[in-house]
């Protein structure tokens, strides 16, 4: 899995990490936030955190525009610092006025412009570490590998705005609305470790850096646009390319409309339908700290069946047996019901993603060796298969359900904990090798606008997550997820129905 990588994927990697790790301890309580401290509907709610998603995501696309002019290296660094400002404003309690709208816009504002200079063109650095030939043959691994960086700061996010929020009620005695703001400081924290990272470690990818090169004098520039001119060949085969790309930008934006229900809807019938406590080996799932052990564990199979000397072999025995022995502990010494935080949920996603990785490189690997392994098109498509697949487990979830339920008929937590099982192997079959295909198919003068765009389909996608909102409590909720359901397999005939444009350009 790790093999053959070049060294700069990790700095990037981690410098990523850092600030998704800031970026989802806000939008684990967003939501909740918007609700308690203004005393808004699901409906408004939810429209805030979709058209806050959609800027997110859609402004990358200016963002690689502006990379392709000026540099990725500059663009990543004032990222960073825009985003900064934009934390620090949202960390400020200014009460529920008018003020304090336009502070949160104005915050909101910031972080999206910061993540579309910061997030794409660090991207498009890590694909074009792909570009030597040393490493082409593991681009796929590699953006796999990046996105599971991403998700391990995602997997503590929950648990920190949750502890933090708790923290500040109970030691502080802040108020349930003032104490959100405490949780949204901590990305201020983050986005320091992420630019130590990145400028500690920048000698490892200076050479996809193309900030220098934006030094080319006018003339020398005006030659090669002449050395370089396009043939009609390349012409038609640019052509093909960017059809292709749009096409697969097209699916993806039904796939974040129901992905990103985690923070809305799903985090509504946590909070909602869901049954607030748990015992046992259910309750230990809403500890991080367990599911960092399982983490271990799996990792360490993968070590000990693959490692090629007899050291490696035991020490991958040695951390199993100790991850494993901490959980038999945790189980026989567990006190009582373990209370469960709406915001919790969304940790299962990340952890997953981590957890399965390296289950989803080893069966892709093997399906590589018997020359069977799909397509980059066919995993986004059947990714999109198992997206419905999920949403058919809420409407199981949900039959028979009210609005108006009493404690005692709300359902186990295991409902949501199994739809973002399943949902995490939609996502590994479409994030990573839709970020890997665009990397790869994008004609090399587009390659930041490409990369924009695929930000900004997944912004058209996170524009309509408010949709579901606004059917809650309008609708039964089986219809509610139903919607989704027939979005996402609408999405896999469509998709399936083109593949030979998309395989085409492969």
């Amino acid at each position: 899995m790790f093999e053959n990588q070049p060294k700069g994927l990790y700095a990037l990697a981690l410098a990523n990490t850092g600030e998704r790790f800031g970026y989802y301890t806000m939008l684990a309580i967003f939501v909740l936030f918007l609700q308690a401290n203004f005393g808004w509907g699901e409906g408004l709610a939810g429209t805030v955190y979709s058209t806050f998603l959609m800027l997110v995501y859609f402004l990358p696309i200016v963002g690689g525009a502006v990379a392709d002019k000026i540099g990725f290296g500059r663009c990543v660094t004032l990222g960073i610092l825009v985003m900064f400002i934009g934390y620090l404003l949202l960390a400020v309690p200014a009460g529920n006025g008018v003020a304090a709208i336009s502070m949160m816009a104005a915050a909101l504002l910031l972080i999206s412009v910061g993540t579309s200079l910061f997030k794409g063109n660090l991207q498009v650095m890590v694909g074009k570490l792909y570009d030597d030939p040393r490493y082409a043959s593991q681009r796929d691994n590699g953006f796999s590998i990046f996105y599971m960086a991403i998700n391990i700061g995602a997997l503590f996010a929950p648990t920190a705005a949750v502890k933090l929020h708790q923290w500040a009620m109970n030691s502080l005695h802040a108020s349930e609305a003032s104490a959100y703001h405490y949780a949204f400081g901590v990305a201020c924290v983050s986005l320091l470790v992420s630019i130590a990272i990145y400028y500690g470690f920048r000698w490892t990818f200076a050479s996809v850096d193309n900030t220098a090169k934006k030094a080319e004098n006018k003339e020398t520039a005006a030659e090669n646009a002449v050395a370089h001119e396009e043939t009609p060949e390349e012409k038609a085969d640019t052509h093909s390319r960017l059809v292709a790309l749009f096409l697969v930008f097209a699916v993806v934006i039904f796939f974040w409309m129901a992905f990103h229900q985690n923070g809305l809807t799903l985090t509504y019938f946590a909070r909602d339908f869901t049954q607030t406590s748990a015992t046992g080996w259910v309750g230990m799932l809403f500890d991080v700290t367990n599911l960092v052990a399982v983490i271990f564990i799996v990792y360490s199979l993968f070590a000990l069946f693959q490692s090629k000397t007899g050291r490696g072999k035991i020490i991958s025995l040695v951390v199993i047996l100790a991850a494993v022995a901490y959980l038999v502990v945790r189980y026989t010494h567990e006190a009582g019901a373990v209370s469960i935080e709406a915001p919790i949920f969304q940790q299962f996603n990340p952890s997953f993603v981590v957890m399965l990785t390296p289950v989803s490189m080893g069966l892709f690997g093997w399906l590589a060796s018997k020359q069977k392994e799909p397509s980059a098109p066919r995993k986004i498509g059947f990714g999109m298969l198992v997206a419905g697949f999920a949403y058919m487990i809420m409407i199981c979830a949900s039959v028979g359900l009210s609005y108006n339920l009493n404690d005692a008929q709300r359902v186990s937590p295991l409902w949501l904990v199994t739809t973002y099982l399943v949902l995490t192997f939609a996502e590994l079959l479409l994030s990573p090798m839709g970020i890997s295909f665009v990397s790869k198919v994008a004609p090399k003068k587009y390659q930041g606008l490409m990369m924009g765009c695929w930000f900004g389909a997944t912004a058209i996608g996170n524009f309509l997550v408010q949709i579901p909102a606004y059917l809650w409590k309008a609708v039964p909720l089986t219809m509610v997820w139903g919607v989704l359901v027939a979005l996402c397999l609408a999405s896999f005939i469509f998709i399936f129905s083109v593949m030979k444009k998309l395989e085409k350009v492969c």
